[in-house]
């Protein structure tokens, strides 16, 4: 996989810098009342998170044509809807997880409750902000409200929260390929993909949304199998993941193909994509 390490951590950097400064000024200081709730809200938001979903959707939007900019907002969202779902995630009645980052998990920091406050706080400003005055001088409604549904339905029953239920129904059950595969592809996949499309809806991507939605559901599958393979290789418990079911080097093999297939749905976009191919081979080759 041919990665320019110094152009794309240019560019990483400088993505995830506007998108961290965007979400600085926009979200309530851990001053304002209720400050508990604020600085909950923060401690997660800005606990080091790569922003690799917010900068997929930066990337889309020039793969179209489009300023990224424009995007900027959107992107910014759904940090705020993924940073949301790790701190429920986190929680005793789901993973049960006491540290993420490195860092004590929101509900260890400030208990359960106040954690999950923070996540619904988190995920209704996503929202407030798509609607709001960031994004009513460049977009117009009728593409809001798009990015509305797509981020909504990522984020729903028929998504990333759907994913979740299926992640913790299993009851120490055997899992099949098929389960893990929708686990993956909704819990994970989801966000990845509406990303990119909403990236692309932001740079008024029409004839191109076809490719990228691909793209995207393939990058959103890597991803979560690249995180499976490093867990594997490590100290956690793989039964519910991909190396559990069909096995550590055909796990790594899977991912290597859909990142493959991944950059021939988006040859057509030529020199614009750049960014997503670069960002393609990020997720696959990663080490944490």
């Amino acid at each position: 996989m041919d990665i320019d390490q110094q152009v794309l951590s240019r560019y990483i950097t400088k993505r995830r810098t506007a998108v961290n400064r965007f979400l600085r000024a926009y979200l309530p200081a851990a001053s304002c009342n209720p400050s508990l709730l604020h600085k909950a809200m923060r401690y997660s938001l800005f606990a080091g998170g790569k922003r690799i979903r917010p900068i997929l959707c930066l990337a889309a939007c020039e793969a179209v044509g489009g300023k990224p900019e424009i995007a900027l907002p959107a992107a910014a969202a759904i940090e705020l809807v993924h940073t949301y779902s790790l701190i429920h995630d986190d929680l005793p009645a789901m993973d049960n997880d006491d540290y993420r980052r490195g860092k004590p998990t929101n509900h260890k920091m400030f208990g359960d409750a106040t954690a999950i406050l923070a996540g619904d706080a988190l995920l209704t400003a996503a929202f407030t902000l798509i609607a709001g005055q960031e994004m009513a001088n460049s977009v117009t409604h009728k593409t809001r409200l798009s990015v509305i549904s797509e981020l909504g339905t990522a984020a729903g029953s028929l998504g990333m929260v759907g994913g979740q239920l299926a992640d913790i129904a299993h009851n120490g059950q055997k899992p099949t390929f098929k389960q893990v595969q929708y686990i993956h592809t909704h819990k994970t996949g989801a966000l990845i993909r509406a990303s990119i499309r909403i990236g692309a809806l932001l740079g008024g991507g029409v004839t191109e949304m076809a490719a990228l939605t691909r793209y995207g559901e393939k990058i959103g599958l890597a991803f979560q199998i690249v995180d499976d393979v490093l867990d594997a290789k490590g100290t956690h418990n793989t039964d519910w993941t991909y190396p559990g079911v069909i096995g550590l080097r055909a796990s790594e093999a899977e991912a290597g193909r859909l990142y493959q297939e991944a950059l021939h749905d988006i040859k057509p976009l030529g020199p614009a994509a750049e960014p997503l191919r670069q960002l393609a081979a990020f997720v696959v080759e990663r080490k944490k």
